[in-house]
Order: structure tokens, then sequence, then C-alpha cells
């Protein structure tokens, strides 16, 4: 009878350990696969949104489009009018980050400019055509594994908080009177929301997040469902277990929502209302969250990353209506 319940006592050990195991085994290969897609920069992988997932209606897509071919052409036009320095820094953590800037003569205000997932610094020269004609330094850094700047990891926003902070040091260490706006988009916006809730000097006057998700677990969760139509337990919970040691951060640990609460700066909130990439239901908790001076904007008929061009004259007025308040 004793030798019998061993048996079945070793039979169980037996069993767990494989269920056990097989959980790591699983964990490991799921859990990396979706770091290595999501956190790996993939040279040559398009990850712009489609037209499926920017649902634009004919008549907004055609008015976004005339509106980047214009864009494009202010570009073209300004890039030729000014000198664009290439500077870099080294983060906390050793690597070369590298950004372009641009200087206005006699002139106090800087606005730095933050580019989006798997983009690059010249994304954000649109924007820079728009607060150099207002008499802005332009500062636009290339985030940690984008660009020219180092990095394994892509930081959606978390590691590049503190990456943001040292180049708000610089902007400082060149111009102590700097008056300085943070505007980013996407992956950028959620850069500058999680900066927001750092400790930051009183030159940072003003921020404008522009498609921002509210965290990392979140945006996840949603592209998970979307792409691989896949349910968060157990697979994002496996992705954040090899991110965690991997990478150095927790999914949920990265959120723009708890750093919003901690922020001490005016901050306006943008949003399309076609957006199918970071979904526009995300605007209003972060623009709750915000426990001080705040406006929000929702541009009708705008997919992702596409508000400044579905009505440019709204978007800019906004922007600098709501900068020039607190400048």
């Amino acid at each position: 009878m004793k030798h019998k319940k061993r048996n079945i006592k070793k039979i169980i050990w037996i069993t767990l350990s494989i269920v056990v195991v097989l959980f790591g085994l699983t964990t490991a290969i799921i859990g990396n696969y979706l770091v290595d897609f999501a956190l790996v920069n993939q040279p040559g992988k398009d990850v712009t949104p489609s037209a499926e997932t920017n649902k634009a209606d004919d008549e907004n897509r055609a008015i976004i489009d005339a509106n980047k071919a214009i864009e494009d052409q202010l570009i073209q036009q300004w890039e030729n009018e000014v000198t664009i320095d290439t500077v870099d820094i080294t983060s906390h953590d050793g690597l070369n980050l590298v950004a372009d800037q641009i200087l206005y003569p006699d002139s106090h205000q800087w606005v730095i400019l933050v580019h989006g997932y798997q983009a690059d610094r010249t994304m954000m020269r649109g924007f820079a055509t728009q607060y150099y004609d207002r008499g802005f330094n332009i500062l636009m850094p290339d985030l940690r594994s984008h660009g020219d700047s180092e990095g394994e990891y892509i930081g959606m926003g978390w590691l590049d908080r503190l990456d943001l902070l040292q180049w708000i040091d610089h902007v400082i260490s060149l111009d102590e009177d700097a008056s300085i706006v943070l505007h980013g988009i996407s992956m950028g916006a959620a850069t500058v929301m999680m900066t927001s809730g750092e400790t930051m000097p009183s030159n940072v006057k003003a921020i404008i997040e522009d498609c921002g998700y509210t965290s990392v677990w979140d945006i996840f969760s949603d592209e998970l469902s979307a792409l691989f139509g896949l349910p968060e337990f157990p697979v994002l919970y496996m992705a954040d277990l090899v991110a965690t040691l991997r990478v150095g951060y927790e999914f949920k640990q990265a959120s723009a929502l708890e750093q919003v609460k901690k922020s001490a700066v005016p901050m306006l909130f943008i949003h399309g209302s076609d957006d199918r990439f970071v979904f526009t239901d995300m605007l209003e908790p972060l623009y709750q969250a915000c426990p001080n001076e705040k406006e929000k904007l929702l541009i009708e008929g705008a997919g992702h990353g596409e508000a400044r061009l579905k009505d440019p004259d709204l978007y800019y007025d906004t922007v600098f209506e709501f900068i020039d308040r607190y400048l």
C-alpha cells in the first residue's frame, strides 16, 4: 500500500515537473518571439498604419493626402533655408543618442519634437516648419534604437523618458533662459507624457501629446488582438515576463496614464476620431488624469497620426494658442 502511494506521488511530481517545464518553454518561445517582434527595431519593417487601420472615408482621405503633399513641399523648402546641425548626447546607460538641431536667431523659445514607433527624427520635420516659422529653436531626437541613435530595444516611451530629460538638460546647457515645449506623436506622445511625471526643470512650459497611448500594456493588448487574434492571458503575460528580464521594464509599469497623474506642466491632448491604431477612447482617460491646466482636441475624420493633416489650421491654431498661454 505504501509502495503504491509512493508511486502515485512520484507520478504527480513527474507530471507537475513536465507541466512546469512545458510552461517555461512555451513562455520562453512565445515571450521571446513577441518581444523580438515588438521591441527590437527591424529595418525595413513597415509599421505605417494601413488604409484598413486608418479607416478614413474617400473625402477625408483626399483631404489628408492633399495636405500631406503641401506639408512635403513646405519641408523641402524649409530644409533649403535652414542650417540643420547634428548633435549627440550619451544616455544614462551609455548609449549614443543623436538629434537634429536648428537654431533660430535671438530666440529663447525651444521645442523638442519626438517621433513615433519605428520612425526617426525626420518624421517631425513637418511640425518643425510650423514651430520655426513662429520663432522656435528646434530639437528633433532619434529615440533609442531608432534612426542614428544606439540601443538594442525600443523604449516605448518608458526608457525614453529618461533620455528626454537629458535632452532637456542639453537645451538648457545651450540656453539657460530657454522656454521649452515638448511635442510628441504616437510613441513620442507617450514619451512626453511619461516624462511629464518626472521632476523637470521649470524651463519646460507646455506639453503637446498627439495620439499617445495610456500604457504599453494597453497598446500591446490591442495590437495582440488586432494582429494575431490572441488574448491577453496568457500570451501578453508571457511577453511581459520576458520583457522584464530582457528589456528591464514591465508593460504595466510603463504607463503614461500614471505619469500624467503626477504632471505639473500644462498639457494639450490631441487625437483623431478615426484612429484604429491607438484607439480614440484612450484620449479621455488621459485627459481626465491630468491634474493641472489642460485642453483636448479631437479632430474629426483623422486616423492615426493624421490630425494635423486632416485640419492643419485647427490643429496648429489650437497648439500655438495653448502654448502662448504659458511661454
